[in-house]
């Protein structure tokens, strides 16, 4: 799966900037650093799965953060 940098909506409606990918030094699982883009503009960690699941509300589907751009 191609990583693409730059700004994502989450499907609540925030929008965030994916700054890099980091892998956890015991598991190797791989995570997605971003930063808000809103408020404090805190950084935060998710895992990279998680980050590009789909999430499902109200019976609609959703991709969890959708790509804005660059």
């Amino acid at each position: 799966m191609e990583i693409k940098l730059g700004r994502y909506k989450h499907f609540k409606g925030n929008e965030y900037e994916l700054l890099g990918v980091a892998k956890h030094s015991e598991t190797l699982e791989e995570y997605v650093i971003y930063r808000a883009l809103y408020g404090d503009k805190g950084l935060w960690i998710r895992p990279k799965e998680m980050f590009f699941e789909k999430v499902t509300r109200d019976g609609k589907t959703f991709n969890r953060f959708e790509f804005l751009g660059k």
